[in-house]
């Protein structure tokens, strides 16, 4: 193959750029999508006390019996929709973190569970963990409602027996659970107990004029928990009894780190911006389409300089132009008008500047001609923008013509 060959060769055909701009569009618009909903789509691999979690103190299989149960289970990660009251609110905030219960506006009944228990990753299978001891009281949440409760734990293995109180929503309900580890109870001055135990400590207690239930011991409602039939059991009753009517069992991820917020990149993809989105990406496509099939002939590009006098003259014109220097010219304009006329009328050679100007005077005055020499050279003196050049110069123009005898 000749050398002329290979360069008029392309290297690359219509169809593989074609290819290759669809795939970097493709690649970039999954780009911004994943990074605008990158945050929600984020799970902590570890083991931690929330509904996503599936190790010992996660409560993962709690949803899962709540579906077997027939019961519609949403995950919240965010604030509800205000007035909603129905169904069940689970709430299991982290250990040392803020938990404003409040701001998740529920109106209906709200459990929350507090933490218990220590973890660390399993080296085999980081979604596992391994408990690490109890956690120190000094970290449970904290909040405006949780900052007057505190926990007391019983040491060793307990069987609690557990009795609902009068005028509470567990009124005549007995519980027996399985074995609990180091049985945690709640004490909060001024609360309501709604579920003791056999020593008449308080493993749920209600918050003063609200419908918040605060649940002491997490092992009655985590996985660990359900692997006994009897937990399993007292769990079932637990929810059912604070459950009200057919509303769904809702647990709340936003304290557990999985609060969903709304951003500016995300408005993009979400109704109605959406319908904007595709305005703008419907744009762009009609544009890239437009520059890759042109329309009408090839428009050849001229040289940015021409050729020839009168390209001379049209560049110098636009350089004094740019340089705003067209009123200077005035003077000289009248001075050359003033050689072309004593040329044209045979005046002495000897006769120079002031003395050649009253010479044309009084030949123009003898041939009638308006306005004198002498006046409009004066006047190119004082000329200061474009327009009195233009009209000095045609001036001088119709006084030369008359002199001259030229024609127009």
């Amino acid at each position: 193959m000749t050398d002329a060959g290979a360069g008029q060769r392309q290297l690359f055909s219509p169809r593989t750029g074609l290819a290759l701009a669809l795939v970097g569009v493709f690649a970039f618009s999954a780009f911004i999508t994943l990074l605008a909903y990158a945050p929600d789509l984020q799970r902590n691999p570890f083991c931690a006390p929330d509904v996503y979690s599936k190790c010992a103190v996660g409560f993962a299989g709690l949803k899962q019996v709540a579906q077997n149960e027939g019961a519609p289970t949403l995950i919240s990660r965010g604030p509800l929709p205000v007035g909603r009251n129905q169904g069940l609110l689970i709430v299991t905030p982290q250990p040392g973190e803020g938990a404003d219960i409040g701001a998740l506006r529920f109106s209906g009944p709200v459990l929350v569970v507090l933490p218990k228990w220590r973890t660390h990753p399993d080296r085999l299978n980081f979604a596992w963990g391994v408990k690490d001891g109890l956690l120190d009281p000094k970290q449970m949440p904290k909040a405006d409602l949780l900052d007057v409760a505190s926990v007391a734990r019983r040491s060793g293995i307990a069987r609690p027996k557990l009795a609902g109180q009068v005028g509470t929503p567990f009124e005549g309900i007995s519980l027996a659970p399985g074995a609990v580890v180091s049985l945690q109870t709640l004490q909060a001055k001024g609360w309501t107990p709604v579920l003791t135990d056999e020593k008449g400590e308080v493993v749920i207690a209600e918050a003063p004029s609200s419908r918040i239930f605060v649940l002491a011991d997490p092992d009655l409602l985590n996985t660990q928990g359900l692997a006994d039939l009897d937990t399993f059991g007292a769990a079932i009753t637990i929810v059912r009894t604070l459950r009200v009517g057919d509303g769904p069992l809702i647990f709340d991820a936003s304290l557990a780190g999985y609060r969903q917020d709304r951003t500016p990149l995300k408005l993009m993809f979400d109704p109605p911006f959406l319908a904007v989105t595709l305005c703008v990406a419907a744009a762009l496509a009609l544009a890239g389409w437009q520059a890759l099939f042109r329309f009408g002939p090839l428009m050849r590009s001229g040289r940015a300089l021409a050729l020839g006098k009168e390209g001379l003259v049209d560049n110098s014109a636009q350089l004094i132009r740019l340089a705003r220097r067209e009123p200077s010219m005035a003077p000289r304009y009248a001075a050359l008008t003033r050689t072309a006329a004593a040329r044209a009328v045979g005046a002495p050679r000897d006769l120079t500047g002031e003395a050649l100007t009253r010479f044309l005077d009084r030949i123009g005055r003898k041939n009638g001609g308006g306005g004198t020499l002498a006046a409009m050279t004066a006047e190119a003196d004082h000329v200061r923008d474009r327009a009195g050049l233009t009209a000095l110069a045609e001036r001088l123009y119709r006084w030369r013509l008359e002199m001259t005898r030229e024609r127009q």
